[in-house]
C-alpha cells in the first residue's frame, strides 16, 4: 500500500516563537522535505534583549543553512521574548500577513502540549490564522507536558545527521542538555517505533485538511 505524504510543489510554512524551535521540534523532516518542497521558516522573537543571546541570530541562520534553506526563506522577528501574551493581537495580525504574502498549504507551529507562554501564545494565534489550513504542532522537549505524536514522517539517517549538526550550530547553547546528539537521535528513533519506521519526526495534528477524491481510471 502506498502511504507517502505527497508534498511535491507544496508550499510548508514553519513558525517557531525563538531561535532554535524550529530546529529542535522539525529539523529532520525539513532537511527531508526540502528538495522537492517549498519550504519557509519564520521566527518571531529574535531575542535579542537578553545580551548572553546576541549570536542567537547568527547562529540560527547558520543552523538553517545547514537545514538547506536559503537565508531569504529565513525571516525573523521582533517581538519580545516572555511578553508574547501581551502581544496577542499584534502576533495574531503578523499571522495573517504571513497568510495572505506566502498561502502555505500546510503550516507545522508549536504543539499545544507546550508549557512555555510564548510557544502558547503562538499556537493559538496560529490556529486562528490559519482556518481552512493543515495544522501540525511539534515539540520542543524542555516545555512541553504531556506530549505524543500522532503524526509522524520517516525521516532518513541522513536528515537525522542534518539536524544533530544544524543544532550544532548554536554555540550559545552547546551545554544545554536538550541539544544533547544523543538525546535529539533518542527522540527520532522512539518516533520511529512508534510508527515501525527506523527514524521519524514526531507532531500532534491540530487540524488537517484534505478532501477524498474517486480514483483514477
Amino acid at each position: 500500500m502506498d502511504n507517502n505524504l505527497i508534498l511535491y510543489g507544496k508550499k510548508v510554512l514553519f513558525i517557531g516563537a525563538h531561535p532554535d524551535d524550529i530546529e529542535l521540534g522539525c529539523g529532520a523532516l525539513i532537511a527531508n522535505i526540502l528538495p522537492r518542497t517549498d519550504v519557509y521558516c519564520v521566527t518571531l522573537s529574535d531575542n535579542q534583549k537578553n545580551p548572553q543571546l546576541n549570536n542567537v541570530v547568527s547562529e540560527h541562520l547558520a543552523s538553517m543553512e545547514i537545514l538547506g534553506m536559503e537565508h531569504s526563506h529565513v525571516i525573523v522577528g521582533q517581538f519580545e521574548t516572555r511578553r508574547f501574551p501581551e502581544q496577542r493581537q499584534a502576533i495574531l495580525e503578523y499571522l495573517l500577513k504571513l497568510r495572505k504574502d506566502l498561502n502555505p498549504d500546510m503550516v507545522f507551529a508549536h504543539t499545544t502540549a507546550d508549557v512555555h507562554q510564548d510557544h502558547g501564545t503562538v499556537t493559538q494565534e496560529a490556529l486562528r490564522a490559519f482556518r481552512g489550513i493543515s495544522l501540525f504542532g511539534y515539540d520542543v522537549i524542555r516545555s512541553s507536558h504531556g506530549f505524543f505524536p500522532t503524526f509522524l514522517v520517516e525521516v532518513t539517517p541522513a536528515d537525522v545527521e542534518k539536524k544533530i549538526r544544524a543544532l550544532g550550530a548554536y554555540k550559545t547553547y552547546q551545554d544545554k542538555y536538550y541539544f544533547s546528539p544523543e538525546l535529539t537521535r533518542s527522540i527520532l528513533v522512539r518516533n520511529g517505533a512508534i510508527c515501525e519506521r527506523p527514524y521519524a519526526e514526531g507532531f500532534d495534528m491540530m487540524r488537517l485538511v484534505g478532501a477524498f477524491s474517486a480514483a483514477k481510471s
